[in-house]
This record gives C-alpha cells, sequence and structure tokens, in this order.
C-alpha cells in the first residue's frame, strides 16, 4: 500500500540527529523515537527534545504493531534514572516524557524505576514537569501507586486500538485491564493534580463507530486527554496497515471527542502520544 502524500516527510537532518543521538549514547540512554521508529524524529530531535524510554531497549512483549525489539531484557541500570535528569537539563526540556519497555519479568514491572526516574528529573530540573507513559504492570495495583506516589504531571496509558483487535494488536494486554488501569489514576487522591491521557492508532481495521465508541469508554473511566494517530507497520513482520485515514477523518473525530467532554484531543495522522507534549500540556494550563 502506497502511503499518502500527507504521510510523506523530509529526511531528517543528519546534524540533528548525530547532535541527540551522541547526548544520548553518552548517558547510554535509549528514546522511543528511535526504538519505535516514530516518522517524527527528525522534527523533534532538530527541536532538541525526545521522549527517553527506560528499562532498557528489550521487551518482554510482542505486540504486532511495535518496532520495538523483544526478548530477554537485561536488569535495570540504576544509574539510568540520574542520567536521564541529567540528560533532561543539558537539553534544556521545560516538559520530559519517560517512557518504557513492558518488563513483565520484574516483580513490580518497574514501577520503582520509574519513581527513581521522575525524582530524578524533578532534583535536575525543578521547574520542568513530568509526563510518564507507563505500561499496565500486569493489572497490579500497588506498581501504580508507587508511580502515582512520585506525582509526576501527566500520566499515559495508551489503550492503543480498539477491543476486537486486541487478540491480533495487542495479544499480550487486555483491554479491560487498561481501562481499569486509567479508572484507578482517576479514583486516586492524586488525581487532582494528575493529568490522565491515553491514545490510540488508527488504521489497523478498527470502524470510526468503534473508535468513538472507545473514547467514550476512556472518558467514562476518567481519561482526560486522548490522541488518534496513523497506524505505520514497522516491517512485513508486523501487523499491516489495513487504512491510511484521510485527515479530515481525524479532524472529525477529534470534533466528536471534544464534544464528549475530553479536555484535549490531539488527532492526526502524525500523531504520537509524546508528539508536542509540551505544547499541549502548555495549552491545558493556560
Amino acid at each position: 500500500m502506497i502511503k499518502p502524500r500527507w504521510l510523506v516527510l523530509p529526511a531528517p537532518d543528519a546534524h540533528d540527529m548525530n547532535r541527540i543521538q551522541d547526548i544520548l549514547d553518552k548517558g547510554q540512554l535509549h528514546s522511543v523515537c528511535e526504538s519505535a521508529q516514530c516518522p517524527n524524529i527528525g522534527e523533534c530531535f532538530a527541536h532538541k527534545t525526545c521522549t527517553f524510554m527506560i528499562l532498557g531497549d528489550i521487551c518482554t512483549r510482542n505486540c504486532a504493531f511495535c518496532a520495538v525489539a523483544h526478548g530477554h531484557p537485561l536488569s535495570p541500570d540504576p544509574q539510568e534514572p540520574g542520567m536521564v535528569g541529567e540528560t533532561a537539563r543539558q537539553l534544556g526540556l521545560k516538559h520530559v516524557v519517560v517512557t518504557s519497555v513492558t518488563r513483565d519479568d520484574l516483580p513490580d514491572g518497574g514501577a520503582e524505576h520509574f519513581v527513581a526516574t521522575i525524582q530524578a528529573i524533578k532534583h535536575e530540573n525543578p521547574d520542568a514537569t513530568v509526563e510518564v507513559l507507563i505500561p499496565d504492570f500486569g493489572g497490579r495495583r500497588e506498581p501504580l501507586e508507587s508511580v502515582l506516589s512520585a506525582m509526576p504531571d501527566v500520566l499515559n496509558h495508551n489503550i492503543e486500538t480498539v477491543p476486537r483487535l486486541y487478540d491480533s494488536v495487542r495479544p499480550g494486554a487486555r483491554y479491560e485491564r487498561s481501562l481499569q488501569l486509567i479508572r484507578n489514576v482517576s479514583n486516586s487522591r492524586s488525581d487532582e493534580r494528575i493529568l490522565t491521557k491515553s491514545g490510540l492508532m488508527l488504521g489497523l481495521g478498527e470502524t470510526q463507530e468503534e473508535v468513538v465508541a472507545t473514547m467514550e469508554d476512556l472518558l467514562q473511566v476518567g481519561c482526560r486527554i486522548v490522541t488518534l494517530g496513523q497506524y505505520l507497520c514497522p516491517s512485513s513482520r508486523h501487523h499491516p496497515v489495513v487504512e491510511y485515514v484521510h485527515p479530515d477523518t481525524f479532524n472529525r473525530l477529534a470534533d466528536i471527542g471534544k464534544q464528549l467532554g475530553f479536555k484535549q484531543v490531539v488527532a492526526g495522522p502524525l500523531v504520537r502520544s509524546s508528539y508536542h507534549a509540551a505544547e499541549s500540556f502548555k495549552e491545558l494550563r493556560m
């Protein structure tokens, strides 16, 4: 399937790419921008921004949509949280986004590593806000509570797709489990200060009616920010692109989401969970 014109981007600037990569390499850090083959990497690196990916670059799950490698990961690096905080300071980030691979091999799913990273970022960057994109922690409440105790400004957990497609797209995950995680965040005492966020990929074979129904589910469990973007197939081994969704459809779904009651809907073919996250957060705080 040939990509439509709205998905064709200029090649990233090699200087920008090398500059950010050198900084990440010095801290022995990973970015989801590279590991997940994000189409916006050139733009983000040019603006000296990236999304840090902690707990290594090997995931214990094997989702059909994801370009991140899967297998048996190494033990968490105890120096990594501090290096994330220091690197965020070097980059001058005002809004720091941190995600991770899924670590089903760890008793707490990596929650304490998230806590240490949030604390390190705040120590090195007192004026910065922090957004975390977390895995489902196997549905366990205690790891989530640990992360919430560190008081990130935004807690994101992507629902990714509609429930009908979970078995083929996210075989290691459960739709209701992800909804429950967001519900637990909303029911926590920290909810007034922590914004809840989630996102979907479109073009996997879902219908617009299913997308709207999923947005309604997210809103019902307390999600306040939702992102909608086009799924792009990383390789022939991954789930195929069923449809390249037209920008007009994204605009229509954004309007529906706002009418439903979301505080913010960020939708478009190139939108990703952390795309323009700093600008989005600033808009909500204005």
